[in-house]
C-alpha cells in the first residue's frame, strides 16, 4: 500500500480546454461544462468523482456531483483531525515535557535515576526555528524511501530539546548519574499510524523516529558516495553502501530493514546528481529518545553510568509518585498551532495519527479506539454529520476512512465561523505556493495563492499489470474566486486505473482553477 502526497508538474488549464474544443463534440458553457470536460477524459473511465462547491456565507451549492456519496478520503482524513483537535485542544496549546530526578543528590552526584516523562509533543523542537516557528519542506522527509521524491531536510536541529533538557539537568546541579536514565512512554497505549513513513505512534517522537540517511555522489564514477546520518547514535545500525555510477546512469538508492533498529541501504548516485535522502524508522522510540539522551547528558558534561545500547535496569516511577520527585528540567513546545500548521502543510502522518490519542489525554482516555470517539464527540458538537461518515484513522489511509464531499464541505464551513479560523487556514497548503499544492499549478496560474486546500493520494499496487491503482485523490479547503466570492470545496477522484499522483495532483489543481475562474 502507498499513501503518497506529492502533486503533479504537467499539464495546464489550457490543455483541458484544448481537449474540449478538439473532440468534436458539442461543449457545454460555463462552470458545468468545463468540469464535465475536466473529469470526463478517458483516463477516468470507471473512476468515480464526487465534487461539491457551495457559497461560505450561505451555504449555497455551486456546483455538485455525487455529494452525499461515500469516498475513501486518503488525506483529507487530516482534516478531521486536525480540526477536532484545534478545537478541543486550542491553538495555543503547549506540550511540556518534564525531566525527574529520582534518588540523592549531594555534591553534583545522584545516587539514583533520570526520567524523562513524555508528554506526546510531535516534535521535541526538531523544527523549530530562531524564531519559534516550525519549519517543513513541501517533500517532507518522512517520504524519502516511500515515494522516492526529492526530499530536503529542514534546517533545523533534530535533537534540540534533548539538549535543551540535558543543559537544564546540568544547570540543576547534576554532575553524575549513578542509576538510570529512563523513558516514561506511558501516557497513551502504543498505536500504529496510517500511511507512508514512521508509523509507530507513541509520545515521544525524536526527529519523527527515524535515522536520515544523505547521499551524495562522488566526483568520479566507480568511487564509493559518502553518507551522513542525523542524528547520529549507535543505537541504530546502518550500513551504507552507495556507488556513484556515470552521468546520466539510473539513479536509485533502497532501504532494508534487516532487524530492530537494523538497516542496509543499497543503490547507485550519479555523478553530479543532488543528494538522496532516505529514511530508516526506529521500531524503539522510547529507547531511541533515551540513547540520545544520554549521549545529549554526556556532551554537556553529565557523567551517565547507564547505556544506551543497553535495556534500561530501573523500573518506572509510580505515575502518582511524580509529585514528590524532584523536577530538574522542562521542554516547552510552540503552541499546536505550528504542529498542526505542519500536519497540514505536508501531510505529515504520524502527527495525524497521534492527534486522536492526544484528544482521549485530555478525558483521562489511553487508546486510539476512545480517541477516535472523542474526536467524533468534537465534531459532532461542531455541528458535522458524524453519523453520515466513518472514520478509523487520523491521518488517512484506513480502510474504514470514507467521507462524502457534502460532510467535509459541512466542516469546512463550520470552522470558518469560529474566531480561530484564521489558524486553521494559515496552516493548510496553498495553490501553486507550498506544502503539498506547491507544483499543482504553474506560477502563471490565475488562482495562484487564491485556494488553499488538504490534499490527498491514496494507492495500491495493481500487480497483475504493473501499474499504480489510484484508490483516492482527493482535495478539500477554500478558495476566493475571481469575483472575489469566498467558497468551500471538496473534490473526490477514486479507482482510476493506471492512475498517477503526478497526473492527478496536476488535474485537481486544474479544477480549482476552473471554479475559481468560472464561479458565479
Amino acid at each position: 500500500m502507498l499513501h503518497r502526497h506529492s502533486l503533479g508538474r504537467n499539464g495546464l488549464l489550457a490543455g483541458l480546454l484544448l481537449l474540449t474544443l478538439s473532440s468534436g463534440a458539442p461543449a457545454e458553457e460555463g462552470l458545468a461544462g468545463e468540469i464535465k470536460a475536466a473529469i470526463g477524459r478517458p483516463e477516468y473511465k470507471g473512476a468515480r468523482w464526487g465534487i461539491l462547491v457551495v457559497d461560505v456565507a450561505t451555504g449555497t451549492p455551486v456546483y455538485e456531483l455525487n455529494a452525499d456519496q461515500l469516498f475513501a478520503p486518503a488525506s483529507v482524513t487530516k482534516v478531521y483531525s486536525c480540526a477536532a483537535a484545534l478545537v478541543a485542544l486550542g491553538a495555543d496549546h503547549a506540550f511540556e515535557t518534564p525531566v525527574y530526578r529520582r534518588g540523592r543528590l549531594a555534591k553534583g552526584k545522584l545516587a539514583g535515576d533520570l526520567v524523562l516523562v513524555a508528554q506526546g509533543d510531535l516534535t521535541l523542537g526538531g523544527r523549530t526555528g530562531p524564531a519559534g516557528k516550525m519549519a517543513f519542506k513541501d517533500h517532507d522527509h518522512i517520504y524519502a524511501t516511500a515515494t522516492g521524491t526529492e526530499t530536503a531536510l529542514t534546517d533545523t536541529d533534530p535533537l534540540a530539546g534533548l539538549k535543551s533538557l540535558a543543559r537544564q539537568v546540568k544547570a540543576a546541579g547534576v554532575l553524575s548519574v549513578g542509576g538510570d536514565v529512563l523513558i516514561d512512554d506511558r501516557l497513551f497505549e502504543r498505536s500504529r499510524g496510517s500511511g507512508s513513513g514512521p508509523d509507530v505512534v507513541t509520545p515521544i517522537v525524536v526527529n519523527d523516529n527515524v535515522i536520515d540517511v544523505t547521499v551524495s555522489p562522488a566526483a568520479k564514477a566507480g568511487a564509493r558516495a559518502t553518507s551522513q546520518l542525523r542524528p547520529q547514535t549507535d543505537f541504530v545500525q546502518i550500513d551504507v553502501q552507495v556507488e556513484t555510477v556515470a552521468k546520466g546512469e539510473r539513479l536509485f538508492v533502497s532501504t532494508e530493514r534487516v532487524g530492530p533498529q537494523r538497516y542496509v541501504v543499497r543503490g547507485q548516485v550519479p555523478v553530479g546528481a543532488a543528494p538522496v535522502v532516505r529514511i530508516c524508522a526506529v521500531d524503539d522510540p522510547a529507547g531511541f529518545a533515551r540513547a540520545l539522551f544520554i549521549d545529549a547528558l554526556r556532551r554537556e558534561g553529565v557523567a551517565v553510568k547507564a547505556s544506551g545500547l543497553r535495556p534500561p535496569t530501573a523500573e518506572l516511577p509510580e505515575s502518582a509518585s511524580y509529585a514528590r520527585l524532584t523536577r530538574v528540567a522542562t521542554f516547552k513546545s510552540p503552541p499546536l498551532a505550528e504542529a498542526l500548521k505542519v500536519t497540514l502543510k505536508v501531510s505529515h502522518n504520524l502527527y495525524a495519527s497521534t492527534l486522536p490519542l492526544l484528544l482521549g489525554v485530555k478525558s483521562g482516555k489511553r487508546t486510539m479506539r476512545e480517541g477516535m470517539r472523542l474526536q467524533g464527540k468534537v465534531l459532532a458538537d461542531l455541528g458535522v454529520d458524524v453519523r453520515g461518515i466513518s472514520l478509523e484513522s487520523g491521518a488517512g489511509g484506513g480502510n474504514g476512512d470514507r467521507v462524502s464531499p457534502r460532510v467535509t464541505v459541512q466542516l469546512l464551513r463550520a470552522l470558518t465561523k469560529r474566531a480561530d479560523f484564521a489558524v486553521f487556514k494559515a496552516a493548510l497548503p496553498v495553490l501553486g505556493v507550498d506544502g503539498t499544492l506547491a507544483k499543482a499549478v504553474g506560477k502563471s496560474s490565475p488562482a495562484l495563492g487564491k485556494v488553499v486546500g488538504k490534499t490527498g493520494t491514496y494507492g495500491d499496487h495493481d500487480l497483475l499489470n504493473g501499474r499504480l491503482h489510484l484508490r483516492a485523490k482527493a482535495l478539500a479547503g477554500t478558495m476566493t474566486t475571481a469575483k472575489g466570492k469566498e467558497l468551500a470545496y471538496c473534490i473526490f477522484v477514486n479507482d482510476v486505473r493506471g492512475g498517477s499522483s503526478v497526473r492527478e495532483g496536476k488535474a485537481l489543481g486544474q479544477l480549482c482553477e476552473i471554479v475559481q475562474q468560472h464561479a458565479p
